[in-house]
């Protein structure tokens, strides 16, 4: 920005506000004024720092630079969708470098493979799979800022230190790092690097307020449902009820005749109808008169499916995992114990249903969307347009909710190829419907289960077959037991299906965190042991998970007295380099109906970067996990969902929830992921529990009583 002039035809990059380090950027464009237009681009202030410090930045790496002005601005390459990556990497970053926090600022990435790498945020990968390489880029910055100050002074750089953006002399000098921009600009990167001494951390291990907290809550903060720009229309696209079904025909003359409605265009799997405003095209759209071609599979049940799987499981499938000789073992147990375990669908139900903008120009396509993948979402546009990947610009917006379902692009494809179709700028929502029929769906699985004991109650023996429409790590990601046993036999058969499968949030250990926590739980009551005992003498393999059952059952008070009607339940689960145990308190009156009172919840995250951001991730995992274990169900009949809002897909509410205890045990490994491993524990614990009260075991999800 120069002068105050626009410097593209879009607009240029507009501070309207700043408090406190909660910033939002809208856009100016001619004729508009000072009007706020908001999404078009958000930096939460770091565009203020760029746009109001003159000098040389200095910019030794692709997510810091150092401003004339001592604005330290991060890059964020990661998506943030409320997991608290805007505050955990720029902590990492400020620590390492020595910054004061409260010069801080952070700047969303476009998406660049070049640049940045893989940016997908998935797999709770974020913190862990950038703690030593942003320890690294700032540590190198620092040393570059230290000699910069001693090439000033003309002294050993090993007489320097470094405090709160202050670079210091052993005699008392001082230069502020923004002083020092130019100096350390031309100074080449190191060879070799030391990082800080752990023990001297100012930021890391503290409670620090998040760094988009004021712009969330004063609404300023922009989702890509916010998103704003020139000459936008608004789409909704109508798409087949059945799953691999298409467009035979369409009668779209009511629609047509709605004064705000622009274009009706066919796509092949639906149709757009692209009007002035959203309500406007949702509108649009419920006039269309459409006839689908079902497709092949039309037929598909839940029903249906559940039998075929359980004909599957009677046939070996592909072996996932053996050791030892499970059959041998089987046939010698003194005691044998058999069990089947079925989770269902399950839908991400976000909180933002999928949105996007595209417009898509002859020679380029620029996007902005809520994705935790925008390097697919880039990918997947230049192919669609035969457009080079570098002409394809996608902005990432802040994320309402993703759990999985926003790795996939097909939301951004709808945008593209409508922005495509009309030549203009097009804003795709989805309804809560769409979000809900049209989802990427975590698979159902079908689990037949085997463990013989000895003949003092301990597993000599566990076999797992699991049958589901998935990729392998999808139906099978977690399924081998922690626990200390000689024989282990897992396999799978895995299904094609024209039903949509995708990750949700903690993939293949969010079901198998059930069934193999539930199966255990079994063995420990056949063997007349307690369920706590009987793991924690199954984990001295395992010392970490080990230590967070031993915390969670401290904590809970695992073994005191319980009122009639109530009773504990208790399971431990590692996942994503973390490692959590929970316990669940769960009331059951006479008609059957579950409560549960209280979750317990300890975690091993390995080195802890903000205690803030482990307590919420695990209470949010929490309530996933319960969602999970007592309500949560897609059900199809004729290749069709049948849920189709929220009054008939139910999810934890402000009164069912729990009271939720978090507990961090300390460790100095290196840092696990935090925002999934807290949900695979609460399912099983839940259940667990209801046994504990009821003596009924629940092997199916959705938890009912009176289920075998």
């Amino acid at each position: 920005m120069t002068g105050g002039q626009i410097l593209s035809r879009r607009a240029f990059i507009k501070v309207v506000s700043a408090a406190g380090g909660g910033l939002a950027l809208g856009v100016w464009y001619p004729g508009k004024g000072r009007d706020l237009i908001q999404g078009a681009v958000f930096d939460v202030a770091a565009e203020a720092a760029e746009s109001k410090t003159s000098g040389v930045s200095f910019s030794p790496n692709a997510w810091l630079a150092v401003q004339p002005d001592g604005q330290v601005v991060v890059t964020l390459s990661r998506s943030e969708m409320g997991q608290g990556v805007w505050t955990a990497l720029p902590m990492i970053l400020a620590e390492e470098l020595d910054a004061d926090w409260s010069t801080v600022r952070v700047k969303q990435a476009d998406a660049n493979s070049s640049r940045y790498g893989n940016q997908s945020t998935g797999g709770s990968y974020s913190v862990r799979g950038s703690w030593t390489a942003l320890r690294e880029a700032a540590a190198a910055a620092r040393v570059m800022l230290i000699q910069a100050a001693a090439g000033q002074w003309k002294v050993d750089p090993s007489s320097c230190r470094t405090e709160k953006g202050w670079v210091y002399h052993s005699t008392g000098k001082k230069y502020s790092y923004g002083a020092l921009t130019a100096a350390a600009a031309g100074i080449p990167a190191p060879e070799d690097i030391s990082l800080k001494d752990e023990k001297s951390f100012r930021l890391l291990g503290r409670r620090i307020p998040r760094l988009d907290t004021r712009a969330k809550v004063t609404g300023r903060a922009v989702f890509g449902i916010d998103v704003r720009v020139p000459n936008m229309m608004f789409a909704s696209i109508e798409r087949c009820p059945v799953f691999g079904g298409k467009l035979k025909s369409v009668d779209a003359s009511k629609t047509r005749a709605m004064p705000a409605v622009r274009e009706v265009v066919e796509l092949g799997d639906g149709v757009a109808v692209v009007a002035t405003s959203t309500w406007a095209a949702f509108q649009g759209r419920k006039a269309l008169t459409i006839d689908w071609a079902d497709g092949p599979d039309a037929g598909q049940t839940s029903d249906g499916l559940w039998s075929k799987y359980s004909e599957l499981a009677k046939t070996k499938g592909r072996f996932d995992e053996s050791r030892g000789d499970a059959e041998t073992a089987w046939a010698g147990a003194q005691r044998k114990i058999e069990a089947v375990y079925q989770a269902p669908f399950v839908a991400h139900a976000t909180m933002e249903p999928m949105n996007c903008v595209a417009d898509v120009r002859p020679d380029r396509c620029e996007i902005w969307a809520p994705t935790q993948n925008p390097q697919a979402a880039q990918r997947e546009a230049s192919e669609l347009l035969d457009l080079p990947m570098e002409k394809v610009v996608v902005h990432v917006t802040f994320l309402g909710g993703g759990f999985g379902r926003r790795l996939k692009s097909d939301y951004v494809e709808d945008a593209v190829r409508v922005s495509r179709a009309v030549k203009a700028p097009v804003q795709v929502v989805w309804t809560r419907e769409d979000d809900l029929q049209h989802d990427w769906y975590r698979p159902a699985t079908y689990n037949w289960l085997r463990a013989g004991l000895d003949a003092d109650g301990w597993p000599a023996v566990w076999m797992h077959r699991a049958v589901g429409p998935a990729a392998k790590g999808l139906v099978m990601g977690g399924s081998t037991p922690p626990y200390a046993i000689s024989n282990l036999l897992i396999d799978a058969h895995i299904e094609k299906t024209s039903i949509p499968i995708g990750a949700w949030r903690a993939v293949g250990p969010s079901q198998n965190g059930f069934i193999v926590e539930s199966f255990i739980d079994e063995l420990a009551y056949q063997a007349k042991k307690d369920p706590f005992e009987y793991r924690r003498q199954l984990l001295n393999g395992e010392p970490r998970l080990k230590r967070v059952l031993e915390a969670a059952a401290e904590k809970s008070g695992w073994g005191t007295p319980m009122k009639s009607g109530c009773g504990r339940g208790i399971a431990a689960v590692s996942s994503f380099g973390s490692h959590v145990a929970q316990v669940a308190e769960v009331t059951v009156d006479p008609s059957g109906q579950i409560r549960v009172d209280r979750v317990v919840c300890a975690i091993d995250c390995g080195r802890i970067v903000n205690p803030d951001t482990i307590e919420a991730q695990m209470a949010s995992g929490i309530v996933y996990g319960l969602g999970a274990a007592l309500k949560d169900e897609i059900t199809i009949d004729g290749s069709r969902v049948r849920q189709n809002n929220f009054d008939t897909y139910r999810l934890m509410t402000m009164e069912d929830m729990p009271a939720v205890e978090v507990h961090i045990v300390p460790s100095a490994e290196s840092p696990g992921g935090v925002g999934e491993p807290g949900l695979p524990p609460a399912a099983p614990a839940v259940c667990n529990a209801i046994y504990a009260t009821t003596g009924k075991r629940i092997r199916r999800l959705p938890a009912r009583l009176g289920q075998g």
